[in-house]
């Protein structure tokens, strides 16, 4: 099976990391991927911002558990790397989403494990959201699209779901 193909079939979200941090090599060719995502008119809406700073990670962690409405849990799940995906504009959702997918799937490719974590969106805007973007010197009016934490998987990679019924319909 062609490589790409494989890649999107065997790809996993996962939930569980071991606390080392990834390899540079690693990191720069998922972002180069992250920077060749499809977008509207070629405009690059996306940006990238890296998290390594584990303090970071862990007030980002914080809002999104309380956001979520579960105060106390991890949603980042340890995971030693979050790059945060906003865009900005009529297409900025697309476009982010466009860039979390290649993201994710050029992590898995490089033995990666990655997840795509939601309320990027209400968190950034917030006023402790707009306050990282102003120290990360980025426009207030980025809108959160996700964030795709990085790291390499602790335990066993999640088995796959079946294909739902009715998922491709030929009129």
């Amino acid at each position: 099976m062609n490589e790409t193909l494989k890649t999107l079939r065997e790809r996993r979200s996962v939930r569980r990391y071991r606390p080392e941090q990834i390899k540079t090599e690693e990191l720069e060719a998922i972002l180069d991927a992250g920077t060749w995502a499809p977008s509207a008119m070629g405009k690059q809406s996306a940006v990238m911002v890296v998290v390594q700073d584990r303090e970071t990670i862990q007030e980002m962690s914080k809002l999104n558990a309380e956001i979520q409405g579960a105060p106390g849990t991890d949603p980042f799940y340890g995971a030693p790397t979050v790059v945060v995906v906003l865009a900005e504009g009529a297409n900025a959702v697309p476009d982010g989403s466009l860039v979390m997918g290649n993201l994710m799937n050029a992590a898995w490719s490089l033995g990666v494990a990655s997840c795509w974590i939601n309320r990027a969106r209400e968190l950034f805007e917030r006023p402790e959201g707009k306050a990282l973007l102003r120290k990360w010197g980025l426009p207030e009016d980025l809108q959160g699209i996700g964030n795709c934490i990085l790291g390499y998987a602790d335990g066993a990679i999640p088995a796959p779901k079946a294909r739902k019924e009715g998922y491709i319909v030929r009129v």
